[in-house]
């Protein structure tokens, strides 16, 4: 069973209002949901949980380990999946990916495989600014697919893919889910992948809250009826 907790966790960007003063959080083995208004704080909860950004006070624990004070135990089994590409433009997509190969212990040759798998062998030798959008995302993705990471944070995975793109998200979040995989994941339009989820959560107030079922968007919809 993976786990992902958030002990009494405070944030702030520099000298800037607190977005987190007391923030907790638990989330199990299977996908859950994150949904919440824009600038409610989804994508700096996320970067929490991926050691992207740390906690003023407070611990995020992977699996049971402390992200800052037991590194390699917490990450080595961690995949995130920003909404941006946080990639540097001075390498290749296929430095990049072979760069990710080592820091997971992997061998070379599965920078080759995924580059095949998302469909991006002839961009393999260009610079992330040179790609178009959704050719970033599955950049994202191919880094993600490095090794067999069995916690997985994504950060609007849907956006700018095409019908077959979320269809291979869908597939891959399902089979985590069937592996014992956690995957949490921050979307304005659950569509499909409202089916996988084991739980919903909303983000208010610097608070994460347990739901029933899908939240409503900011039109007061559901998101089943957005998609």
């Amino acid at each position: 069973m993976r786990s992902l907790r958030m002990e009494a966790v405070r944030f702030a960007y520099d000298d800037r209002a607190r977005i987190f003063s007391d923030l907790n959080l638990k989330v199990a083995s299977g996908v859950t949901l994150l949904s919440g208004e824009n600038g409610a704080g989804k994508t700096t909860l996320l970067k929490l949980a991926a050691g992207v950004e740390k906690p003023d006070a407070g611990r995020v624990l992977l699996n049971g380990s402390d992200l800052w004070r037991r590194e390699v135990a917490a990450r080595s089994d961690l995949a995130f999946v920003p909404q941006e590409p946080d990639v540097t433009p001075f390498a290749t997509i296929r430095e990049v990916l072979l760069l990710v190969c080592r820091l997971r212990s992997q061998p070379p040759e599965q920078a080759d495989q995924v580059l095949a798998e998302t469909d991006l062998e002839d961009s393999a030798d260009l610079s992330v600014r040179e790609l178009s959008r959704g050719q970033r995302r599955r950049v994202l993705l191919a880094a993600a697919w490095i090794g067999t990471p069995r916690t997985v944070i994504l950060d609007e995975p849907l956006d700018a893919m095409d019908k077959h793109w979320r269809g291979r998200i869908h597939g891959w979040l399902t089979a985590l889910r069937e592996a014992g995989g956690l995957a949490l994941v921050a979307t304005h339009e659950a569509g499909s992948l409202a089916e996988l989820a084991d739980r919903f959560l909303v983000l208010r107030d610097g608070k994460v809250r347990e739901l029933d079922s899908l939240p409503q968007d900011t039109t007061g919809r559901s998101h089943e009826e957005t998609t």
